[in-house]
């Protein structure tokens, strides 16, 4: 599980990740993560999730968001509240190299979806949005649909299509979640700053 002090780099999308509150400390139910934007560093692309509630506020950059169909520039001290089945992303909107720090709850299926995303992306087997191939994408769209839901392929065509080629996927060898990236150890360990509570921090 996500501990505090983990550093996660995903070298595809720039995010560099540092956990601040993990999993393991909170058995699931909360992950507080400070994330720096390198150069133009993205999130997932638009996406919901039906059942976690995201929060995000802007420590350091410029960070465009979109909330829905709105697009606009958070600044420093800016907090986003995402709740559950909204569409949103992220990306470093400025020059210079943003952080945000986000606040995930729950968080346990969530982990399982991020640590396999950055494996992959690790492992060079997505493409420069961050994203696998369409059947390795309906593996993992299957396995973690209570988690996440990428708004393309539209809807429709991800609930009529990734049932089918999901089963494919597996003949090909594809998994929804792969043992060796949910284990894989942290690009590096860091004592994180701060002595306050998180709550002051967001």
């Amino acid at each position: 599980m996500f501990k505090r002090g983990d550093v996660f780099d995903n070298p595809v999308t720039g995010e560099r990740a540092t956990i601040l509150l993990g999993t393991r400390e909170t058995r699931g139910e909360r992950l507080v993560v400070e994330v720096d934007l390198r150069g133009t560093g993205f999130g997932f692309p638009l996406h919901l999730h039906p059942t976690i509630h995201e929060r995000w506020k802007v420590l350091s950059g410029r960070v465009g968001v979109i909330i829905k169909d709105d697009i606009s520039v958070a600044d420093p001290g800016d907090v986003v509240e995402i709740p559950p089945g909204i569409p949103h992303r992220f990306w470093n909107a400025g020059i210079c190299e943003a952080k945000i720090l986000i606040d995930i709850r729950p968080a346990k299926r969530y982990e399982g979806l991020v640590r396999n995303m950055i494996g992959l992306a690790q492992d060079g087997k997505t493409d420069a949005t961050g994203m696998p191939n369409l059947l390795q994408l309906a593996a993992i769209v299957m396995e973690f649909k209570d988690v996440i839901r990428f708004l393309s392929p539209p809807r429709l065509v991800q609930s009529l299509l990734f049932p089918l080629l999901s089963p494919v996927a597996g003949m090909r060898g594809y998994r929804g979640s792969y043992s060796e990236y949910v284990f894989r150890s942290p690009a590096a360990r860091v004592q994180p700053q701060g002595s306050g509570p998180l709550f002051e921090r967001l």
